[in-house]
């Protein structure tokens, strides 16, 4: 049985999506945030850097979310959500995973805890430093929007879902509370793939299973 360690908005509802796309069998263990669980000893045994989240699979214990990712993927070939490995396809999609994972969602953390790249009260480097990430980000929505353009398939690939999708969807939600620059709602191309995405079982059961408020992107 798989176990996904997981707080409802966290970087664990990527690979929740994931889960319920290929339908086996898992189960969910809350990581208490604001409990600090995620700091807890048990749980820094399972993942030191204390983050969102951890997937268990026997003895097999996972963290970062991409990983997590790329092993559901390859651990369920047949349901073909990533390219043949050592196809053109592939190394395009390896392009996108790291990069959402490294350059995106890195800059995530600048936007929403600016305070840890500063001294203790200095809110005036704080604002400057989350100012920056938030130039960064609005660049990487210009970029995916750009490539969703690009091919004007559903998905983020192109016209097959992949495990990058559940990825995307979840970094564009991330930005729903955007002020001074659009949200990834408002962009032209990116809005209707999120309604798209939204549209999917699996998308619609993580929300409601991890009660999401409304409206969720």
């Amino acid at each position: 049985m798989i176990t996904l360690h997981y707080y409802p908005s966290n970087a664990s509802f990527a690979p929740h999506v994931l889960l319920r796309e290929l339908g086996v069998p898992f189960e969910l263990q809350l990581v208490d945030r604001n409990q600090g669980a995620h700091k807890a000893p048990a749980y820094l045994a399972m993942n030191p850097n204390g983050l969102i989240p951890v997937l268990v699979e026997g003895d097999l214990v996972l963290y970062e979310t991409a990983a997590i990712l790329l092993h559901l993927a390859d651990r369920h070939a047949e349901a073909c959500l990533a390219p043949a490995v050592g196809s053109r396809e592939r190394a395009l999609f390896y392009k996108w995973l790291f990069w959402l994972s490294n350059t995106m969602q890195a800059t995530m953390t600048p936007y929403f805890y600016p305070h840890r790249f500063v001294d203790d009260g200095n809110a005036d480097g704080a604002a400057q430093v989350k100012a920056q990430a938030q130039k960064r980000l609005d660049g990487c929505l210009r970029q995916i929007d750009d490539h969703l353009a690009s091919h004007r398939d559903p998905w983020f690939l192109g016209a097959d879902y992949s495990v990058a999708d559940p990825l995307v969807f979840m970094l564009c939600r991330w930005t729903r509370g955007f002020t001074g620059s659009a949200p990834a709602r408002d962009y032209a191309h990116i809005g209707p793939y999120l309604q798209r995405m939204l549209e999917r079982p699996a998308v619609r059961q993580a929300v409601e299973a991890e009660k999401l408020p409304q409206p969720v992107v």
